[in-house]
């Protein structure tokens, strides 16, 4: 059977670019004992992906030059040798950027019974999804009634921590790229407040919002959205530092807030989180989110690009504001 599938092709320097991704076919072999041959439905492109294409150490290994890029796939079963897992069945795996592919029956994590559009396991009820709940309701420590500003607020994982705060009782603010983007947060999500950062100063309108101030600043953006928040923060707040999409593509070094010294007196907890290190959450997180999108409590949206001749051009687009909710590529159905 033949697959196609993307490998790095160049490091990027700055923004990505086509030139930097080659998309190759290769001859998959059958499934040996144990092994599964699986045919994707849908990949995953995420922001946390261009770090791994710069040569340097960090809490997972870079992509080599010519090798196969790796994430978030959901696909189903085409050949077994797995009499536990037959065929038919959907799985999720790590091997994204591909058409399809064999590996261990270990290696994938049987879904059963989708209660949902399979891509919603990559973004909603997936890495994404899990990544809002663990770092509002752990890492940040949400309390009812509390106030929450999400920078990076129309992306896959923004949305899911406005929603989540809302559902708690909270008040929810959030910054995004565009007006129609804010539309879509107070309008179809139910936030609070939020703004559009190419107005410019970002502590006016994160005030605006919420006169006394915030409790959680859920951070994926990073640079000015980070500074902006600490001078907004009320005492004892805390800052889940998600991501700094902000900053992946700068060629030189971007300066960092000049205001840290104002976590000393009002006692602000920052700490950053990979969501990797909250398995054990993993089935809380599928309870209640699931519960939450199937009531129709907590609302998702997704930018489709089709076919995997299409994925570098997914992936370039999270970085140009090209996304609303989760970025899926469909590889299938």
């Amino acid at each position: 059977m033949k697959s196609r599938e993307v490998v790095l092709a160049r490091r990027p320097v700055g923004m990505p670019t086509v030139e930097d991704f080659a998309v190759r076919e290769v001859e998959l072999g059958e499934p040996g004992s144990g092994e599964v041959l699986v045919r994707n439905i849908c990949m995953s492109v995420d922001p946390y992906m261009r770090g791994r294409m710069i040569d340097r150490r960090s809490y997972t290994p870079p992509f080599a030059v010519g090798e196969t890029l790796t994430g978030g796939a959901i696909g189903r079963v085409v050949q077994s040798d797995d009499p536990d897992l037959p065929e038919g069945e959907h799985v999720e795996s790590h091997q994204g950027w591909r058409e399809a592919f064999v590996a261990k029956s270990t290696g994938v994590r049987r879904l059963g019974n989708l209660e949902a559009p399979a891509s919603a396991y990559l973004g909603v009820l997936g890495m994404p999804g899990m990544t809002a709940y663990v770092g509002l309701l752990d890492v940040g420590a949400l309390k009812e009634g509390e106030t929450v500003f999400v920078s990076g607020a129309a992306g896959a994982v923004g949305s899911a921590v406005g929603q989540i705060a809302k559902i708690k009782g909270c008040t929810a603010i959030g910054s995004a790229g565009s007006a129609e983007k804010v539309r879509h947060l107070t309008e179809d999500l139910g936030f609070d407040h939020a703004f559009d950062y190419h107005d410019g100063h970002l502590e006016r309108q994160i005030f605006s919002g919420a006169p006394e101030g915030i409790d959680v600043y859920f951070d994926n953006v990073g640079g000015d959205h980070l500074q902006a928040a600490l001078n907004c923060m009320r005492p004892g707040g805390r800052i889940p530092l998600c991501g700094a999409i902000g900053q992946y593509n700068a060629t030189e070094p971007v300066p960092g807030p000049n205001n840290l010294a104002i976590a000393i007196g009002m006692g602000l907890t920052i700490k950053g989180f990979i969501v990797s290190n909250f398995n054990h959450l993993r089935a809380d997180f599928l309870r209640d989110m699931t519960d939450w999108v199937t009531s129709g409590r907590l609302k998702y949206r997704e930018t489709v690009f089709d076919g995997i001749d299409k994925a570098h051009e997914a992936f370039i687009g999270l970085f140009t504001g090209a996304n609303t909710g989760k970025m899926v590529v469909q590889l299938g159905d």
